[in-house]
């Protein structure tokens, strides 16, 4: 069932889909992947999309793969997506049933609470998560609520997290959710809010979030060696980033073109680390952390520049003035720096802040797109004129 990895393509793994279906779009076809970077990431992306949205992409998109705080976007996008009021390849109501939900939930403070209710009451951190995004965002949706992709008029809609247990992308979607050692649930019935929740787990104080099956709900012809009721029965989820930040891992090698909108967090120095060992630990952790995400994002220009690869990188703390656009949205590095710090939590932002990050995301991916997807699009107009990015 996995598809072996080509050795010279950088990101690879083993893959639990058909290798009819991995191949089948693979010389045409658009995919979007959404980073992690909690609400920061979050209000990001819904500028991206806007951007993709208005200059019709959006509609011809052929998946959406997302981790962490990217996967609450992708998640309201997909919940939204039959009711978007498509008009000539454009939503008109993208700003009402994708921004404006994702705004409302970033006016309020999850992560803190649910630490705090998921010490001192029943239940774990990660299940006062995924309670907090049914009550705000997705209701009772579960994943057979995304949309369909077969007839071709909407994209695979991946969410993916990290199985602890095999180490390896544990993918949620419509059709099936498991990974290639474990197996797969085909048509699975999981509340949309939990998957998104392990998605966006963030060690350690959201993770793990934990999937309670049952081993016959698996398809008996798929895993590799870990198909026991242990791996089977008791299936324990982190955040997607974990495995793959920019979750491209189930988009590169399927599609041909790849667009990536990144969102994420930097590695911060520090004069005087720690030095006893459990910060000390979590110090070490974030130095390999740091290096392996940076690598994958190298590997992946790299494959655009050389042009192994078709597509384009955007990211929150790219410098807008290195697309070379003498007509790109004025967004001063100082500025956007100060946005890029904004905290990797689930915690409130101010409107003017939120209006800001949508800012960033819209006029970074319109430099991207007119540099090196289509330089006949037309520029694009901050979604929110007053706030400019700073």
């Amino acid at each position: 069932m996995e598809t072996l990895p080509d050795p010279a393509d950088p990101i690879h793994d083993y893959d639990p889909e058909p290798d009819a279906e991995a191949l089948a779009g693979a010389a045409s076809d658009v995919a979007l992947c959404l980073s992690g970077g909690g609400y920061r990431a979050m209000l990001f992306h819904v500028g991206s999309l806007w951007r993709l949205n208005e200059a019709g992409m959006l509609r011809t998109l052929a998946r959406v793969s997302s981790v962490s705080g990217g996967s609450i976007t992708a998640g309201v996008l997909a919940l939204a997506w039959d009711d978007l009021g498509w008009a000539g390849g454009v939503a008109t109501q993208f700003e009402t049933r994708v921004a404006d939900p994702v705004r409302v939930l970033a006016s309020r403070t999850l992560d803190a609470g649910a630490v705090l209710t998921g010490v001192l009451l029943p239940g774990s951190v990660g299940d006062k998560v995924a309670a907090a995004y049914a009550r705000y965002l997705f209701g009772d949706a579960t994943l057979q609520d995304l949309p369909d992709d077969s007839a071709g008029d909407a994209p695979r809609f991946v969410i993916n997290a990290t199985n602890l247990q095999s180490g390896k992308l544990w993918r949620f979607s419509r059709p099936y959710m498991g990974d290639w050692r474990v197996g797969i649930v085909r048509e699975p019935s999981v509340p949309l809010a939990r998957a998104v929740a392990a998605s966006s787990a963030f060690p350690p104080v959201l993770s793990p979030v934990v999937l309670d099956l049952d081993s016959s709900d698996f398809d008996a012809s798929t895993g590799d060696g870990l198909t026991g009721r242990a791996y089977r029965e008791e299936v324990v989820l982190s955040d997607g980033g974990v495995y793959d930040n920019l979750g491209l891992e189930t988009a590169w090698k399927r599609h041909g073109t790849v667009l990536v909108s990144d969102g994420g967090g930097a590695f911060e120095p520090d004069p005087d680390p720690p030095s006893d060992w459990a910060r000390h630990s979590v110090r070490v952790l974030g130095v390999i952390d740091s290096q392996v995400r940076n690598l994958r994002k190298r590997q992946t220009i790299g494959a655009f520049a050389s042009g192994r690869k078709r597509g384009a990188y955007w990211g929150i703390r790219t410098d807008i003035a290195r697309y070379g656009l003498g007509d790109a949205l004025p967004c001063p590095a100082p500025e956007t720096v100060r946005l890029a710090e904004t905290p990797t939590r689930l915690k409130r932002l101010s409107d003017v802040r939120q209006e800001r990050l949508i800012n960033w995301g819209y006029a970074v991916c319109d430099a991207a797109l007119r540099a090196h997807v289509d330089p006949s699009l037309p520029a694009g107009a901050f979604p929110y004129p007053d706030a400019k990015v700073g």
